[in-house]
Parts: structure tokens; sequence; C-alpha cells
């Protein structure tokens, strides 16, 4: 994104007729939330001077809540383009403050800018791509999303069997618009599933970027009568949805994952960061599948990445390295999906790798194709097989709980494992047509 200025961002307001902005910002579990203000307020606003209770961003109401404040990134102005242009509406991504001027604890944002600092020290650029995969349905006469989809499309079909490209296009342009670099886009396997790549970038951007990404694409779809799904498996006879993240480290302006005489041509300090991935998959898995449907989707399957391992073409693994050298050479997280909260799931990916860097950790051997049947292999080297094993790891793990911080940590801990209980207690159909009649 441009470099702007408080004063260019007013200036722009000017420009633009802006009536309405957007103060937005994302709780803990990394939903988009906003304040609207109008024109005559951004002056005050961009001096970091809006305040509310804490509760917005800590997810859920507590007895005790504090004070905090909203101070505007001014290079994440944008003007959305699908509002009317005369009194027009604009959005800046925030960070949260405490009344003293710091970062506030809970504030996702700040968790990433502190792992991005340690990188800094290292002398280490982090830069990522995300390719996010959604479903678009169907809503019912009341406007409630269903299960139905719109097409029977698979793999990269087109019109007229791909019946969402006029919607996909529209999210497209509109991301363009909007200053996101778009790589490509496509129909995914499934019916109604769908997939936008966001080309890398500074990793702060690309996090603003995806919650950005997630927010259009709903509106978009909205408007063609659809309804957008990020969930990670709505679907139980198809696969589910994933947000890959293409990781690169950068140093003095040179890829530091290429090595020409390294084996596969990998950096020892590539080997290392995957290495640390893998120690910290488990409490990494918390963060990047942060749902119990999350867990719907990593079933031991060819496809789905299941196992705490890397390799350069076996997609049952949590890591992939592309074939692509040099400038291109990077580390792709298979695991997330695109209901992580961005900022929190490239803090811990980052912190778990520079972790591996640091210890100098090693990782195995890459998995090949010709390995033993992916439910043995689960039984040892698997991810966490539910939310409840997740949280257990994440509960154990010190490199990632400090990438969070104690209060993002104690928050999302506690919230998760309410919504785990919660699960518990319910019985299922699939319970009721397996067991009621039998026993």
């Amino acid at each position: 994104m441009p470099t702007l200025t408080a004063e260019d961002v007013l200036h722009k307001a000017r420009e633009y007729n802006v009536k309405f902005i957007r103060l937005q910002f994302t709780d803990v579990f990394g939903v988009l939330k906003n304040i609207a203000i109008t024109v005559e307020e951004l002056p005050r606003a961009l001096e970091g001077r809006v305040m509310f209770d804490s509760s917005v961003i800590e997810g859920f109401v507590q007895n005790r809540e504090s004070d905090i404040y909203l101070l505007p990134d001014p290079a994440t102005f944008v003007v959305f383009p699908w509002r009317p242009r005369e009194g027009a509406v604009a959005r800046l991504i925030c960070d949260v403050l405490t009344p003293r001027g710091e970062p506030y604890g809970a504030c996702s944002r700040a968790a990433l800018k502190r792992v991005l600092s340690r990188a800094k020290e290292m002398d280490l650029e982090f830069q990522v791509g995300a390719q996010i995969e959604f479903f678009l349905f169907h809503t019912d006469a009341q406007g409630k999303p269903t299960v139905t989809t719109h097409d029977r499309a698979g793999y990269c079909d087109l019109t007229p069997v791909d019946l969402g490209e006029n919607a996909r296009r529209d999210m497209v342009l509109t991301l363009q618009e909007m200053g996101l670099d778009v790589s490509s886009s496509h129909h995914e396997i499934a019916p109604g599933q769908h997939e936008i790549f966001l080309k890398e970038d500074d990793a702060l951007t690309v996090a603003d970027s995806i919650a950005t990404f997630k927010f259009v694409v709903r509106t978009i779809a909205q408007r063609h009568g659809l309804h957008a799904s990020f969930m990670p498996r709505p679907l139980a006879c198809y696969n589910g949805s994933g947000m890959h993240l293409h990781q690169f480290l950068w140093r003095d302006g040179e890829n530091a994952f290429y090595d020409p005489a390294g084996e596969h041509q990998l950096s020892e300090l590539a080997y290392r960061y995957i290495a640390g991935l893998i120690t910290h998959a488990g409490a990494l898995t918390a963060i990047t599948n942060p749902l119990v449907n999350s867990y719907k989707r990593l079933v031991p399957t060819d496809l789905a990445p299941v196992l705490a391992a890397w390799s350069e073409e076996n997609r049952s693994t949590m890591i992939r390295v592309p074939a692509q050298r040099q400038e291109g050479t990077r580390v792709v997280l298979r695991s997330p999906d695109p209901t992580a909260n961005p900022y929190l799931a490239l803090a811990a990916s980052l912190a778990a790798g520079l972790d591996g860097i640091e210890r100098g950790l090693v990782p195995g051997a890459p998995l090949s194709e010709n390995h033993a049947p992916v439910r043995e292999l689960v039984r040892r080297i698997g991810l966490p097989r539910h939310l409840a094993d997740a949280l257990r790891a994440l509960a154990g793990d010190a490199v990632i709980q400090n990438a969070l911080g104690k209060e993002i940590t104690g928050r999302f801990l506690e919230a998760k494992e309410d919504e785990w209980e919660r699960y518990q207690a319910q019985v299922h159909q699939w319970e009721l047509d397996e067991y009621l009649t039998n026993f």
C-alpha cells in the first residue's frame, strides 16, 4: 500500500467527497469490527482520540473493561468502490492503544508487529502471499444462507458451468480497486468453491489485505444474491476451504531460503525455519485452525494437509516447498483455514520459524510420494485431530504464547475451550443415526 500521512488522508477525504469513515480493527478471533465516524471527526481520529471499551476487541463482555483508543494507519485509507461517490464512505485500519498510548495487549495487529520487529533485528524481512478458498451459496427467501451451491462446476471450469465467474470477477475488480494485488482466481474442486490468490507483500500489509478480502468477498457476494462462506468444511461430501500462506524471508535484498549449493537448493536458514514450524505445529494449529469445524477439514486423506512434516510434492503435509527457486523460493504453510485471525496466524508462524532459526533446529527428510498410509502416519506425526488437542498444545507452548502475548493467549484459550465444551455437550444427528437403534 502507498505510504500516506495524516495530512494526505485529510486531503484525499476532501478530494473524494468522503462523508463517513469506518475505523476498522480486528478482535482476538479475527472478526473485523468497525466504528463509523463523520468526516468532521477525522482529524481527531487520526490523532488517536476515538475511545471505546475493550470488550469489543476481546470478543466478549467481561465484568471489568478498559478504555482503549483507535489509532488509524494512514496507509490503509481507501474509499469503498461499491458505495455512491456522492457522500462516499472510506475506511482506515487501526491499531488499538491504551490510554497511555501503548499497544493494547489484546490488539492482534500489535502482536504481529512485535514478531516482525524481532525478524528485523535478525536482518530478515517477512513477506507472504495468500491463496484463500471460499464457497458461494444460495440464500433462502428470508436472506439466510443455505448449503445449496449455485453451480456444479469443478477445478478451473469456465462458464456456463462456473456460474460464480461473474461474482468472482467483480470481487477481483473490487479488490484491485481497493489496492490489493490479486495474482489469480479460479473455480476450485468442489461445486460452488472458489479461490483468489493475493500476491506476496510485506506481512502486515497482507494481514490487512486478508481481513479486507473477507469483508469485500462477502459484500460483493451479497450484491449478487449469494452468501460467501469461509467456513472450513461446510459440506461433508466435498473438500473444505484452506488458506495457504506462501512465506518468504529476505535478507539484504536476497531470498534467504535459496542456496544454489544447498540440498534441494534450500539454505540452512530455510531448513531451520521449516523445522521451527514443524516443532510448534500443534500450538500453531490452534491459531491457524481455530474452529471446531476446522478439524472436519483436517481428516486423513491424500489431499488434506494433516501431517506435521514437509515435502516438495506430497499434499498430505502441512508444509510444501514448491519447485520454483531463486527469488521464488518459498515455504507454503498449507494447513491454515480462512477463519484464522490473519494477524495471529502470521505472528505465530513467523515466531515458530524464527525459533527454529535461533535454535538451529533440523527437520526430518521431506516426505516422499511413496509413504505409509496417511492414517498410519497421522498416528505418528499428525496435526491435532480436534480443537481440544490443539488448545492443549497451545497451552504448553511458550514460544507461541510469547508471540501472541499474555492477554491474547488467555482470552483465546478461555473462549475456545468454552466453544469446545459447548460442542461436546451437543448430541449430533450422526450419533443418533449410528447408535440409537443398536444400543
